[in-house]
């Protein structure tokens, strides 16, 4: 497979051969899924009731036997004890450790990902030996603290601050943090803080260095079955030879293993999506009224149909974007005394593609939840449903690993930062909308399978590039100052992202098994990218609005208008399709 550039996707029209999809699956990722899927069933949903609940024990318990499993080291380099370092392996299993929507596996999911990918990435050799082998056998658990009361989004400007000690050996650290995974009976913490008030860094401390202290468990409104502690340093010292790589380049290595983090909430969005799925078809299915089972009227069904549509477009995003990390994180070197640098550029060239999941993750994680428990009625609102436990944990998922709104302006920033820097050929892009214009104009009708689709996520791209150096032309350095029209961007970005990814998966599923074979996905592919680029279409014009004068407005609307053409669909009939067979399958369908 072609290495792909990170964020190449909106000026690049790729075949469907470069991209990875769920059906590619290997024999050993799929036995992987069900191995995972055979421990959460055996270990955590046997626990009924009081897996539901914090329980420092059982918690601990579960990830021992994790360990044991192989889970917590199953994305470990294979120099200590992993299976190797592979994104569609980190996916899958923060997709499966999260279909059952028990909040304890937040515990694991803690442990394998930003708890320990700092010490994986950016630690020493000496750290990682000491340290890995206890965090991959569970007999160890890490925890990861950055947010304080006073500094969460804006991560760089934290309080807590080290100093080195006379005689060269300590870092002493005094300050505080908040909401802390697994805090209650972490071993160990990553913790950030500035040396000498400037320099950005990072630390490792174990539980028993004095001067920590470790605050009581916050009630919270879901995740009960985790541990959430803040922290308090008071001239707590710390050996100097636990700082993670060098002083003051501790928010690389926050950032970083935060990107990579907020592909692990994308995959546990789509576990807990499916969940919401599942049980809301369910109940659908034997809830009757009006001597009718509920799921026979179209506006039940209309729900569950747009909840599978947003799985499926969801799971192509993820697993595209998982196999993109595979070819840079199989060719680190860890035995390379600038390990850091390199993951830094492993981790940070798909930042754009990562955010993208995180916040469709979330927000699709959020509306399965909403129209999940609107589908029970009353019921939703009891604890006994599934469902109203998936809809309290579903909240959180949209402010973890950055809120939704930062991310939305990070995914522009970024955007624009690489055109400036010249990665992005925006006036070579922005030429061929001329070309675009006439294909617009001679569109009648489309002869084949997703032809008229392929042109919408093309002409996608184009409404994306123009708008674009049309607001450049007014703002350039300062368009990060106009929030919403960075959030409208970055909605158009994670659109076409979207849309293109369940383009591709499609038309190779049909590649793969023929065209009467994969009617759902066509339909579900159809009835996404005609609503998709009709919401395109409604954020360049509201950009266009903001940024233009009235003179240029008109002119600029009119090329757009233009744009905007497009065959109609009937996609009240495409997901009256798509509702029947998830109704008949009770799940999530593809």
């Amino acid at each position: 497979m072609n290495e792909i550039a990170g964020g190449s996707f909106i000026i690049e029209e790729l075949d469907y051969h470069q991209v990875f999809i769920p059906e590619d699956f290997t024999e050993e990722q799929r036995m992987m899924s069900k191995m995972i899927e055979d421990y959460v069933a055996r270990e955590i949903a046997s626990q009924g009731e009081a897996a539901q609940k914090l329980n420092y024990d059982l918690t601990l318990q579960i990830l021992k036997k994790a360990g044991d499993a192989g889970i917590l080291g199953a994305c470990l380099p294979e120099e200590y004890g992993g299976l190797g370092l592979d994104g569609v392996r980190f996916a899958i299993l923060r997709e499966k450790l999260n279909k059952g929507s028990f909040s304890i596996t937040s515990a694991i999911a803690g442990q394998i990902g930003i708890g320990m990918l700092p010490i994986v990435f950016f630690g020493t050799a000496e750290q990682r030996k000491k340290y890995l082998p206890d965090l991959e056998s569970g007999r160890k658990i890490t925890s990861f603290a950055l947010t304080e009361p006073s500094a969460g989004s804006d991560a760089s400007s934290i309080k807590t601050i080290a100093k080195l000690s006379e005689d060269g050996k300590h870092y002493i650290l005094n300050g505080s943090k908040v909401f802390v995974t697994n805090g209650g009976f972490a071993d160990m913490f990553i913790i950030f803080a500035k040396i000498n008030s400037t320099e950005f860094s990072a630390f490792i401390v174990e539980r028993k260095t004095d001067g920590l202290v470790v605050g009581p468990e916050e009630h919270k409104m879901g995740l009960k079955a985790s541990s959430t502690c803040s922290l308090a340093f008071e001239d707590m010292k710390v050996p100097v030879e636990n700082l993670i790589g060098k002083p003051g380049k501790g928010h690389l290595i926050a950032f970083n293993v935060l990107n990579f983090g907020r592909l692990g909430v994308g995959a546990a969005c789509l576990g807990n999506t499916k969940d919401a799925l599942e049980c809301s078809v369910k109940y659908a299915n034997v809830r009757s009224q009006f001597d009718r089972k509920i799921s026979s009227f179209p506006l039940i069904g209309k729900k569950l149909a747009e909840m599978n549509i947003n799985t499926f477009i969801l799971e192509s995003m993820l697993y595209r974007t998982a196999d993109l990390f595979d070819k840079g994180l199989k060719e680190l070197d860890f035995r390379d005394p600038d390990l850091g640098n390199s993951s830094r550029k492993v981790i940070g060239e798909y930042m754009v593609e990562c955010s993208i999941i995180k916040v469709f993750g979330s927000e699709t994680l959020g509306f399965a939840a909403d129209e999940g428990l609107q589908i029970h009625g009353g019921y939703g609102y009891m604890q006994e449903y599934q469902i109203e436990e998936i809809y309290r944990d579903a909240r959180i998922k949209r402010i973890f690993e950055g809120t939704n709104e930062i991310n939305r302006l990070f995914i522009t920033s970024t955007v624009t930062k690489r055109l400036s820097k010249g990665q992005f050929d925006l006036q070579k892009a922005a030429e061929q909308i001329s070309v675009k214009l006439e294909q617009a104009k001679l569109l009648q009708s489309a002869e084949s399978t997703l032809e008229h689709e392929t042109y919408l996520v093309a002409v996608s791209k184009q409404i994306f590039l123009s708008t674009l150096a049309q607001t450049l032309q007014k703002y350039a350095a300062e368009l990060d100052q106009e929030q919403e029209i960075c959030s409208d961007f970055a909605d158009i970005v994670i659109n076409i992202y979207a849309m293109e990814s369940a383009l591709l998966r499609t038309k190779k599923i049909i590649a793969q098994n023929g065209e009467s074979k994969t009617q759902n996905a066509i339909n579900m592919t159809k009835a996404y990218i005609h609503e998709a680029f009709d919401q395109i279409t409604g954020f360049a014009r509201e950009i266009l609005c903001a940024a233009r004068n009235a003179d240029e407005l008109t002119n600029q609307l009119s090329i757009l208008n233009e744009f905007s053409r497009k065959l109609p669909v009937n996609i009240l009939a495409l997901k009256r399709q798509v509702a029947a067979k998830v109704i008949e399958a009770e799940k999530y369908i593809v």
